[in-house]
């Protein structure tokens, strides 16, 4: 009897393994926007999303030893990094729990007591004969092996493997999209203090040929030349370059603050040395392949997110078939304990078990709707996702080609602010003018001064952004780099993922 129920067994799990199939549609990765080239550069071919690629230390193309050390600081010592990482660990252990569906649970069962009936229990006593005297006895059960196997006849356990791995795999997209942002706001933040070095250079410039000029408006007032008139608007003049210098240094101040946080430290604890901007931007080649949007890992956890939803609906549409369950036990029970382990006290039971839905009032069709207007709100986020990736890349080269020619024409007009502020100074001692066009020539060339600056600051802001928005920098070859430079390795804390499995 043993040996046909083995062989029931047997046949019954064959017959699950050969039917066993995935319902729910296989997944295509949905179509994207097009273009035949970036408006702002050349042309570009058709992308896959590719988070997988090397993004590198590309902030090593500015050359900057302190920016570099910043950076590698950063990735070991960032709590938003570190939370990312933690989140990647727990989707890959959901994506464990769903590959332990794959077999059958074994679990190992033991019970024993000791029991007195009542002699006013009529039923026991009709039980004896009507003797109503108590008896006492012993029950002891062992089962080492107790097992549970749900067969995946429709492939509901495939598919929601599936869907796990795929959202792992979006939560280490998610990761490398938070290490690209962390790795850009170092540098933005990082140029910026550097930007309002330089700016705080000028100042500081300025207010000292501000003091001279005020040192001599008092000499020519005091000798009878100028007027008070004179030596009042010198002084406001040099108030007020003053009263911005604080400013600047409040907006230092602010940045290097940012800075520390993004380095895990407390502001109290960090500070960057003076340091004005002295950096020589990277040649951004003319014509950029469109295969550097394939490593923006944002665009990659959007397309990944649709996968696992499209499993989803699988998942869903497996509640409307029959779900079989595989059971087994055997061991020992005995009412005597020295006789538990005997061969006669074994016991066994095996069999299937079949569950079908005959009537659940529309709630496995509700939820297959509810995944699929699921899966077409993620098909929408990555569509968008792709248009967004478009837009930073197109924005960041119109600001980087219109940033230099505003750069060209900026320099050009300092310059003769420069030449007009002389000639007014000249003009002033010989009495030609008064005072108060030595102050206009002054606010000209100083404001003239500052913007040229700030634009350069924000060339390099930009060029950031750009290598942001590439996914983290270009190909190497169509970089145009200084021979010299210090390159600082960064710590690699980036995860890894289950694989997604195959679908039957």
């Amino acid at each position: 009897m043993l040996k046909h129920a083995s062989r029931s067994l047997a046949i019954t799990a064959g017959i699950a393994l050969l039917t066993g199939c995935s319902v729910g549609p296989d997944y295509v990765q949905p179509s994207t926007p097009q273009a035949a080239a970036f408006k702002e550069s050349g042309p570009w071919k058709k992308a896959q999303p590719r988070d997988d690629i090397s993004k590198g230390n590309w902030y090593a193309v500015f050359h900057d030893h302190k920016l570099n050390e910043l950076e590698a600081e950063a990735q070991s010592s960032n709590q938003t990094l570190r939370a990312a990482v933690a989140k990647v660990s727990e989707a890959r252990a959901v994506a464990r729990q769903a590959e332990a569906n794959f077999f059958p649970t074994i679990n190992f069962e033991g019970s024993g007591s000791r029991q007195r009936t009542s002699p006013n229990n009529g039923q026991l006593n009709a039980q004896s004969n009507g003797h109503g005297s108590p008896f006492t006895f012993d029950s002891a059960t062992v089962v080492p092996f107790d097992l549970s196997y749900e067969v995946d006849l429709w492939g509901k356990v495939r598919r929601g493997f599936e869907a796990s791995g795929d959202q792992a795999q979006a939560s280490v997209a998610d990761y490398e999209n938070v290490l690209l942002g962390l790795k850009a706001d170092v540098a933005t933040n990082y140029f910026a203090v550097r930007t309002a070095d330089s700016q705080i250079d000028v100042q500081l410039r300025t207010i000292k040929s501000f003091q001279d000029a005020l040192n001599l408006t008092n000499s020519r007032f005091q000798g009878g030349i100028s007027t008070q008139l004179d030596v009042e608007q010198a002084q406001a003049t040099l108030a007020a370059a003053q009263a911005q210098l604080a400013t600047l240094r409040q907006s230092r101040a602010q940045l290097e603050h940012a800075v520390a946080v993004l380095l895990g430290r407390p502001p109290a604890s960090f500070s960057l040395p003076f340091h004005p901007l002295d950096t020589r931007l990277p040649v951004v080649p003319a014509g950029l392949p469109s295969d550097l949007l394939e490593r923006r890992p944002d665009v990659a956890a959007a397309e990944r997110r649709v996968a696992a939803q499209n499993a989803q609906i699988g998942v869903a549409i497996a509640a409307y078939f029959p779900v079989l369950h595989l059971t087994g036990q055997t061991g020992f029970d005995s009412g005597d304990l020295g006789l538990l382990f005997n061969w006669e006290s074994r016991i066994w039971s095996y069999g299937p078990n079949i569950q079908f839905p005959i009537f659940e009032g529309g709630q496995i069709s509700a939820n297959v709707k509810q995944q699929r207007a699921a899966y077409e709100e993620n098909v929408a986020d990555y569509r968008q996702s792709v248009l967004v990736a478009f837009q930073d890349v197109e924005d960041s080269l119109s600001a980087l080609r219109y940033l230099s020619q505003q750069s060209e024409a900026e320099n050009r007009a300092f310059e003769s602010y420069k030449k007009a502020l002389d000639l007014t100074n000249a003009r002033y001692t010989t009495g030609l003018v008064s005072y108060f066009d030595v102050i206009q020539a002054q606010g000209l060339a100083l404001g003239s001064e500052q913007l040229t600056v700030q634009i350069e600051g924000n060339r390099i802001a930009s060029t950031v952004h750009l290598i942001k928005a590439l996914g983290g920098g270009w190909a190497d070859s169509l970089i145009t780099q200084p021979e010299h430079g210090n390159h600082v390795d960064a710590p690699s804390v980036a995860p890894t993922v289950l694989g997604p499995a195959a679908g039957g």
